[in-house]
């Protein structure tokens, strides 16, 4: 199918942005990757009348760190995580997570904020940011605002956007001790929305104990979720194979699986809990300096 007609505004600032957003209000669709909204608009599920093409804004591409945070631009696209070899070593996570989303083709056009300002439960970088304790930033008529992570998916599809709102970048905290991390899913294809999913991240001291633990699930609830229980038991300790199969049986307990077409909530639970216990014996593995092959 075709989508309806639409007008086509393609502005060149943040500010010239932001003010057509005021003006038209809902009336207007935001345009970065365009792989969630475009085939929505296809199908005739969305309609907007008016599409804003950010994509001229150079002020919102690419990625530097500043104030303790690797800031990720609104218009990074999946692929440029996928390939930042500067990146690996200190964030290994977002590579991690990258080359599982959908296929080339998506990875090449769709943005990490957009990913996460639609919101989908099933996001792989909603789990990642859940685990890295990121923020998102945002801009609007009444200037910057930090969101963090656990508030800003507010439920299915909704994230804690104003309407005239735009998230221009997610800012993830720079390690402070050795990091190491994995983003795990199950899907029915190669390129298909997880059945399950868990993000992992870990960053040890200089005598191997957790200073910070963050585990991010997907597809297993109304949005993205976090696994504080994990997190929690986790801070403090050692990867001994006694502390991970431990954290393994909590993870499942911060989710919310539903029966589905896909698998059981029985089924989904069992999944992170082997997900938890596979991610965190290869971190261990691999900050001991074993070679771990995936």
């Amino acid at each position: 199918m075709f989508p309806n007609s639409f007008e086509y505004i393609a502005p060149t600032t943040l500010g010239e942005a932001v003010e057509l957003l005021q003006r038209y209000g809902y009336d207007a669709k935001l345009l970065a990757g365009g792989q969630s909204l475009l085939p929505m608009m296809k199908l005739r599920v969305a309609a907007p009348p008016i599409l804003i093409d950010i994509n001229g804004i150079d002020e919102l591409k690419g990625w530097r760190e500043e104030n303790s945070f690797l800031r990720i631009g609104a218009l990074t696209r999946h692929s440029e995580l996928e390939h930042a070899a500067e990146l690996r070593d200190r964030y290994p996570l977002l590579a991690e997570t990258a080359v599982w989303i959908a296929d080339p083709l998506v990875r090449n056009l769709g943005t990490v904020c957009g990913s996460l300002a639609h919101a989908d439960p099933a996001s792989d970088w909603g789990a990642a940011m859940l685990a890295l304790h990121a923020q998102v930033e945002a801009v609007g008529p009444g200037g910057k605002r930090q969101i963090p992570i656990d508030d800003f998916f507010v439920d299915t599809f909704t994230p804690a956007l104003e309407e005239n709102e735009i998230a221009t970048a997610v800012l993830v905290p720079t390690p402070t001790g050795r990091a190491a991390g994995r983003y795990l899913k199950i899907e029915r294809k190669a390129g298909d929305f997880a059945i399950a999913g868990l993000a992992i991240h870990v960053e040890l001291d200089s005598d191997g104990i957790v200073t910070v633990a963050g585990f991010g699930i997907c597809a297993c609830g109304p949005v993205p979720l976090r696994g504080k229980r994990a997190e929690e038991y986790l801070l403090g300790k050692k990867l001994t194979p006694e502390t991970i199969e431990a954290v393994s049986r909590l993870v499942p307990e911060d989710s919310d699986p539903t029966d589905d077409l896909r698998g059981s909530a029985e089924y989904k639970r069992d999944v992170l809990r082997v997900f938890a216990k596979r991610g965190l014996s290869d971190i261990a593995k691999e900050l001991q300096g074993e070679v771990v092959l995936r």
